[in-house]
C-alpha cells in the first residue's frame, strides 16, 4: 500500500525524524488558510501516488497566501501520470544548503533490509544508480542485530564530514530503520534529506510503501488507504481475499497458489504469449472466490482468453469447477476459457465441467499452449 507524501511525513514525524510543519488541503481556500498560518514562502505540492510531480507542474513556490490559493486552484484536478490530484500539501519553503537521499528497502537477493544513502538527493535515484553507482552507499542489515550505531555513523560519514551533521544524520537513519521495521514497510524513503542554512538535517519529502501482508500488525494503517487512488480490480480482489496484479498481456490467468501462478506466467511467455495478470485464488475451497476471480479477469478488456490452472491440494478441483460454472452462468462470456485441473477430486470436477459444456485437461503445457494460440487468434 503506497502512502501519500503527507501521510508518510506524519509517520516519520511520529518516529522522531525532523519533518517541517505542513497541512494537506483539498480546496484552494484551505491552501490559502494553511499558508497564512505558516507565514512566509510556502511550497504547494500535489499529492499523488506518482513521481515527476515537479516536472508536471505539481510543485510550486508561493510567496503569499493568495499565491498559494492560486497555485492550489491550478494543481487540484490536474492529472499526473494518470493520477488525478485531489489534495495538495502546503509546507514551509526551506533554505537548503545541501540535499541527500536516504532509504530503507527490502533486498530480495539477500532477504535483508538494506539502507541506501547518496549525497545526490532531490533527483531520480534510479538515474544516479545507473549513471553514477559510486555515488550510492549500501548497507545490508543483519536482522539478528539490527542497525548498529557504528553502521549508522558510517553511512552518515558518506554524506557529511561535519560532526554536528554526522550526529543528526546517524540519528535519522537509525530512526528510519526502526520505523521501517515497526511499520512493516517495504520501502521508507527520504528524498531529499536536507541540510538547512542553520545547520539542521531534515526530511522534507518522504515516500512509504507498506506491505499489505504486514498490516495486521498495525491495523490503524488501513485507514491510510485511499480507495479512489487504487485500480478498481485490485480493490475488488483484496475485498474478495484474492491476490491480483494487472499486467499488460492478453492471457487472463486464474491459478491457485503463488508459485504455480508464477510458473504459469513463465510458461505463457515461454510459448510466446503474454500474461494479462497475476491472480492467485489461494488455498480456499470457496466457489465464491472463483466467481470473484472470473469477474475481475473479464473486467479487463485486454484479456482475449481465460486460463484456469488448478492443482488441487487444499483447493478442491470440484469446488473450482462449481465456481467456474456458477460464474459463467452469472456473466455472459465473449472470450474462450481453457481449463487445466488436476489433483483433489479432479474426476468429479471434470464431470461437473463436461455437464456444463466445458472441457478440461490435466497437462499444464497443453493448456498454456492452447491459451496462447487462442489469444493470438482472437
Amino acid at each position: 500500500m503506497d502512502l501519500y507524501e503527507y501521510q508518510a511525513r506524519e509517520l516519520l514525524r511520529k518516529a522522531g525524524i525532523p519533518v517541517p510543519d505542513g497541512e494537506v488541503a483539498d480546496t484552494p481556500e484551505a491552501a490559502q488558510r494553511i499558508a497564512r498560518r505558516l507565514g512566509g514562502t510556502v511550497v504547494v505540492k500535489a499529492q499523488v501516488h506518482a513521481g515527476g510531480r515537479g516536472k508536471a507542474g505539481g510543485v510550486k513556490l508561493a510567496a503569499s497566501p493568495e499565491e498559494a490559493k492560486s497555485h492550489a486552484a491550478r494543481i487540484l484536478g490536474m492529472e499526473i501520470k494518470q493520477h488525478v490530484v485531489r489534495r495538495v500539501l502546503v509546507t514551509p519553503a526551506e533554505e537548503i544548503a545541501a540535499e541527500a537521499y536516504a532509504a530503507v528497502l527490502v533486498d530480495r537477493a539477500t532477504q535483508r533490509p538494506v539502507l541506501m544513502v547518496s549525497g545526490e538527493g532531490g533527483i531520480d535515484i534510479e538515474e544516479v544508480a545507473r549513471t553514477r553507482p559510486q555515488a550510492i552507499r549500501r548497507l545490508s542489515v543483519d536482522p539478528r542485530y539490527g542497525l548498529l550505531s557504528h553502521q549508522a555513523y558510517g553511512l552518515a560519514e558518506f554524506l557529511y564530514s561535519d560532526p554536528g551533521l554526522l550526529s543528526q544524520a546517524a540519528d535519522i537513519l537509525t530512526r528510519l530503520y526502526e520505523f521501517f521495521l515497526s511499520a512493516g514497510a517495504s520501502l521508507a524513503e527520504i528524498n531529499p534529506l536536507i541540510v538547512t542554512s542553520a545547520g539542521e538535517v531534515k526530511a522534507i519529502d518522504a515516500k512509504v510503501s507498506l506491505d499489505d501482508n504486514a498490516l495486521f500488525r498495525n491495523p490503524d494503517f488501513e485507514k491510510l488507504r485511499d480507495p479512489a487512488a487504487e485500480p478498481e480490480a485490485e480493490m475488488r480482489a483484496r475485498n474478495a481475499g484474492l491476490s491480483y496484479v494487472k499486467m499488460t498481456g492478453s492471457v487472463g490467468c486464474c491459478v491457485n497458489g503463488a508459485g504455480l501462478a508464477m510458473a504459469t506466467m513463465d510458461l505463457i511467455k515461454y510459448y510466446g504469449g503474454e500474461p494479462a495478470n497475476f491472480l492467485d485464488i489461494g488455498g480456499s475451497s470457496n466457489p465464491d472466490k472463483v466467481v470473484a476471480a472470473l469477474e475481475i479477469i473479464t473486467s479487463d478488456p485486454s484479456v482475449r482468453v481465460i486460463l484456469f490452472n488448478i492443482f488441487g491440494g487444499i483447493t478442491r478441483c470440484d469446488d473450482v469447477a462449481n465456481g467456474i460454472v456458477e460464474a459463467t452462468q452469472r456473466t455472459k462470456l465473449d472470450r474462450p476459457i481453457v481449463i487445466r485441473l488436476t489433483g483433489t477430486n479432479e474426476a468429479e470436477a471434470i464431470v461437473i465441467l463436461e455437464k456444463a459444456g466445458f472441457t478440461a485437461g490435466r497437462s499444464m503445457d497443453a493448456a498454456v499452449m492452447k491459451a496462447v494460440e487462442l489469444a493470438g487468434a482472437a
